[in-house]
């Protein structure tokens, strides 16, 4: 393969990480998957960010697929995430309840398969060439740059609540290390459509380093087994998408629990030593 030529042997130990650190990416939710088996319930879990990341790595694997050289790291990372991804989905239907099982299949059919093979029918029969992999490459920096919004719900959490319980540092360092990959990677190839969503995942990454060295100290929250639980969607190196999962409180009881905690301080400060 092209890959393995001496003159691209920068973009072989780019991609060689790349592949690992993506791969310990796909692997995030595992721990998520594990509660779902331990409770044999999916709780307050939803199907939609695994959904988007098999329709992301599809997308990538299309265009990795088409790219007429250097394209065997792209094919391996994204066909094993493509693999992971569908166990997930699988994983998460078999524990879900009817409505949220149906919500699944029907998301799937649209999305995975119908959406996937407009895509894939449009442009490997109307369009040749090189116009064939720079419109599937964009269509892949699309998707990549739209899920780039997700991770920013968690940054304005770690914002309003000073504190960093939310947002794992192992997670954000290892995204944008992941990110600073594949950008070498794709600079290397001279692939713009690896490269521009990595240039947004490393500047992420950082700012959500940043916060952590911010409010690393901050007071953490008490949350017990029975608060609810939200899907953080984080994204991979190559704009697919994972997630992380995070107990979070609403508003109202994180007011209570400052109120009860301002109350015994009070009360601490009347009773006499």
């Amino acid at each position: 393969m092209a890959i393995l030529n001496s003159h691209n042997h920068l973009a072989l130990a780019f991609g060689l990480l790349g592949n690992i650190i993506s791969f310990m990416v796909y692997l995030a939710p595992l721990p998520t998957f594990y509660r779902i088996y331990k409770k044999k319930s999916t709780e307050g879990f939803q199907s939609l960010p695994y959904l988007v990341a098999l329709f992301s790595s599809m997308l990538w694997l299309y265009y990795a697929v088409l790219k007429p050289a250097d394209a065997a790291l792209l094919i391996t990372i994204n066909s094993v995430g493509s693999v992971i991804e569908t166990v997930y989905i699988v994983f998460f239907t078999v524990y879900a309840t009817n409505d949220a099982r149906k919500l699944t299949v029907k998301l799937f059919v649209v999305m995975n398969v119908g959406s996937f093979a407009l895509i894939f029918l449009v442009t490997f029969f109307t369009m040749h060439g090189s116009l064939r992999v720079q419109v599937v490459g964009w269509v892949c920096v699309s998707i990549a740059v739209g899920v780039f919004a997700a991770p920013l719900s968690i940054v304005t959490q770690v914002i309003r609540t000073k504190n960093v319980e939310f947002m794992p540092f192992n997670l954000s360092l290892f995204l944008t290390l992941s990110a600073i990959t594949w950008f070498s990677y794709g600079f290397v190839l001279k692939d713009i459509c690896i490269a521009i969503p990595n240039v947004l995942g490393f500047t992420l990454g950082l700012v959500q380093m940043l916060l952590y060295a911010m409010y690393r100290n901050g007071k953490s929250k008490i949350v017990t087994e029975e608060e609810a639980m939200k899907n953080v969607v984080v994204v991979s190196p190559l704009g697919t998408c994972e997630v992380y999962p995070v107990q979070v409180m609403d508003e109202e009881k994180e007011k209570g629990i400052d109120g009860r905690e301002e109350e015994k301080g009070v009360e601490a400060k009347e009773c006499p030593a």
